[in-house]
């Protein structure tokens, strides 16, 4: 019954009506996705890294203060494109193929992209970035899971997950795998893949009002930053020097402060302890070179943002277009490249290349970490690596991704807040009366694509697994968005949240129960105290899991020959 007024409720959307006051025309809606960002990184969320270009975007719109992801990059996109929790839509975990379901290492036969069901409506639409949603990534496999395939018209990006910024392995134009240093279609002086996709998200509006102004569109922006490794450019990095020398622990308390000045967080509620001590820091410039980096990275993909306004603006969109910004995990406590790999050694940058140079038309090595630099220069971990340019390959560390997570617990991976909780700014001048205020209603990734549906006036497809989404229109009005439960599992984390209440477990571990509007640091578990809250709150996450394919972890993949 639910299904069925959701489907009416869409069908009676008129094309052309909005929020607020009426236009003449279905939004536009542009996504932009951060990649391994915490929740305190923007500025408008509290943070001292300069992101004028979104915080303008927050000021004429509204912030989400718990709004949610899925922890991990691969689980969240599916759940965005689809709609679905990602175990419904075939990506439980990362691209390993199994033989369950709900973990076959792409997006499945049987899920809908938000692509494939606004283009029927008449929605034009385009993806830069990152996808990540299938382990098909080579030039001559299978290519049924990539964009064009499923619902896009034109694409620009990696289909693979990490890499360089500044050769990116898996970059597709279209269907056509080529090399960022034999493109005839995009020469920068200085080739930077947050750059380029930001470059082509522009592009592609531009084109889109040139050719096809009688139609709305939908953009789906995948950035690469913040994720390692730490590339940046250097006039970037430059802005930063010296900013974190201080250590983990004025910068955390400065974004909390912030935070709870800007109405974010509850100052009462206090600030989870740090990770890290900042005196016991061994090489201390190297790591405050990894948060500098980190903030030049953020810094570039805000001004990315900016490229993609500037031409909404220029081409006379701006103001029928639903912008909506949020990330896809929280920060990344992963240890990549902070110490020697087999391959990627500890030395200070040779004075002369060790391997031969690389001809533009060659394609960068598959896989996330190349072994050598263009000009053939080795690519070296560890702290004689220091961060920014392409001959090396770093993460920023547990300590500053427990920074960018203020004031929350874990990071990427884990299902407390840290590892799920994502800024989500909406902006839509036509549609969205209320500018620069907050919205406190609970919301997650899975939302995206009922939002797209009730907005576009579109039919979602009666083949395809029901949405498990509500569409953000209630909270762009200021009312309650109607749901029951929000449910997270990964790597065997677990969590459910039902209204205040979250019971969340880390894997093998036992069940911890938060009452989040007095704790959502989650520091005083309530498990023992209230067992039937457990109870209650673990059957309705067990009905979940039965219901979308989750499997106990670990799930086997499959062997070559099976």
């Amino acid at each position: 019954m639910r299904r069925l007024a959701c489907s009416i409720a869409a069908l009676l959307i008129v094309p052309g009506l909005a929020l607020g006051q009426g236009t003449a025309r279905r939004p536009n809606v542009v996504v932009i996705l951060g990649d391994d960002m915490g929740f305190s990184d923007l500025g408008c969320y509290g943070g001292e890294i300069a992101t004028p270009n979104l915080d303008s975007l927050a000021a004429g719109g509204l912030r989400f203060t718990q709004f949610y992801n899925n922890a991990r990059c691969c689980p969240t996109r599916a759940s965005l494109l689809t709609g679905l929790y990602p175990h419904r839509a075939g990506i439980g975990h990362m691209l390993q193929e199994t033989s369950k379901p709900g973990y076959t290492g792409g997006l499945n036969a049987s899920c809908r992209t938000i692509a494939e069901v606004l283009r029927p409506a008449g929605y034009r639409t385009y993806a830069t970035g990152k996808w990540h949603v299938t382990r098909h990534a080579g030039r001559n496999g299978p290519k049924d899971n990539w964009p064009l395939a499923r619902g896009f018209d034109r694409y620009y990006g990696t289909i693979h997950g990490a890499g360089s910024f500044f050769d990116p392995s898996s970059l597709v134009r279209d269907d056509t795998m080529i090399s960022p240093f034999a493109d005839p279609e995009y020469r920068p002086a200085t080739y930077y893949y947050t750059d380029a996709i930001a470059d082509h998200a522009a592009r592609f509006v531009g084109d889109h009002a040139r050719d096809d102004a009688e139609k709305p569109f939908f953009l789906y922006v995948a950035f690469t930053a913040a994720h390692w490794p730490m590339h940046a450019l250097p006039e970037d990095i430059a802005r930063y020097r010296g900013k974190y020398d201080a250590g983990y622990g004025p910068i955390r308390r400065g974004r909390f402060e912030k935070a709870a000045r800007l109405g974010l967080v509850d100052p009462a509620q206090g600030l989870t302890p740090r990770a890290g001590d900042w005196s016991k820091v061994e090489d201390r410039r190297w790591e405050a070179a990894c948060m500098e980096v980190y903030a030049a990275m953020v810094d570039r993909m805000d001004r990315g943002v900016g490229k993609i306004v500037e031409e909404l603006k220029r081409t006379g969109q701006f103001e029928n277009t639903l912008i909506l910004f949020l990330q896809d995990n929280g920060a990344c406590a992963e240890q990549m490249g902070r110490k020697a790999e087999e391959g990627h050694p500890d030395v200070d940058r040779p004075d002369r290349p060790t391997f031969p140079a690389m001809r533009p038309e060659e394609f960068a090595a598959a896989g996330s970490v190349p072994k050598q630099t263009r000009d053939g220069f080795p690519v070296r971990m560890g702290r004689r690596a220091m961060p920014g340019p392409a001959d090396t390959y770093v993460a920023y560390g547990r300590g500053w991704a427990n920074v960018s997570n203020t004031p929350f617990r874990e990071y990427k991976h884990w299902v407390h807040e840290g590892g799920v909780s994502t800024p989500l700014i909406a902006h839509w001048p036509a549609g969205i009366a209320s500018k620069g205020e907050l919205r406190q209603q609970p919301g997650h990734i899975i939302d995206l694509m009922a939002t797209c549906v009730d907005l576009a006036g579109a039919t979602y497809p009666g083949g395809a697994p029901p949405l498990e989404g509500r569409s953000l229109r209630p909270a762009f009005e200021g009312r309650p968005i109607d749901r029951d439960a929000i449910f997270w599992e990964h790597e065997g984390n677990k969590a459910v949240r039902a209204g205040q209440w979250k019971l969340v477990a880390k894997f093998r571990g036992p069940w911890e129960l938060y009452d989040i509007s007095r704790d959502r640091v989650e520091m005083n578990n309530l498990a023992s105290k209230m067992p039937e809250k457990v109870e209650q709150l673990a059957a309705k996450y067990a009905e979940w899991a039965g219901r979308n394919q989750v499997e106990p972890w670990p799930v086997r993949p499959l062997k070559a020959n099976e």
